[in-house]
């Protein structure tokens, strides 16, 4: 058996929930594997292995290093920006990376909404609809506005001013189905 590890592409990488926990908690802030497995209630082991893949992906960076009772601990952070993202593991994406992605999307939502604090104000919305092209192009702006401002102010947890929040989104463009045709085989 070899110890060599077997690069994925950063979508598995991330095509989990603890991941995805881990990427929207090192955004604000730099952390070791330590700090993260406080945070997130993991054991330290848990918590190094889960960040070595994201590492390994290309998806978080070694922000640095601190000396700790006579060892040295990684910082991690995620750059959100893709700009400022390392190349990754150089792996593209199989055909069933996509779906897993979208899986764990899913899980990790479902656990947010059950934390979400009562009597505040919830937007829930979905739509699969026809909108002309330039309409969609400022659906696609307003969506990366909001998803821009949420990253670039995301502050420590806990920080005193701020509230625990979260926003989800996906928007894309759909394939065309024909319909079948209903009216029967003499046109009627």
């Amino acid at each position: 058996m070899s110890d060599e590890k077997t690069p994925v592409s950063a979508l598995r990488a991330i095509a989990h929930p603890v991941r995805l926990q881990m990427l929207s908690l090192l955004t604000s802030t730099d952390m070791s594997a330590a700090e993260v497995a406080r945070e997130m209630d993991l054991t330290h082991a848990n918590a190094s292995y889960h960040l070595r893949v994201l590492v390994d992906a290309g998806e978080i960076v070694v922000a640095g290093e601190e000396k700790i009772r006579g060892g040295i601990a990684k910082r991690y952070r995620h750059p959100w920006q893709h700009e400022a993202r390392p190349d990754g593991s150089g792996v593209e994406p199989t055909e069933d990376d996509p779906q897993m992605y979208i899986r764990a999307v899913a899980e990790e939502l479902v656990r947010r909404f059950g934390q979400r604090r009562s009597g505040t104000r919830t937007l829930l919305s979905d739509a699969e609809m026809w909108v002309e092209p330039e309409v969609w192009e400022q659906v696609m702006q307003h969506v990366e506005a909001a998803s821009s401002l949420m990253h670039s102010h995301a502050q420590p947890p806990r920080t005193p001013g701020t509230v625990h929040a979260n926003l989800t989104s996906l928007a894309f463009l759909m394939e065309d189905k024909t319909t079948q045709d209903t009216t029967g085989e003499d046109g009627r």
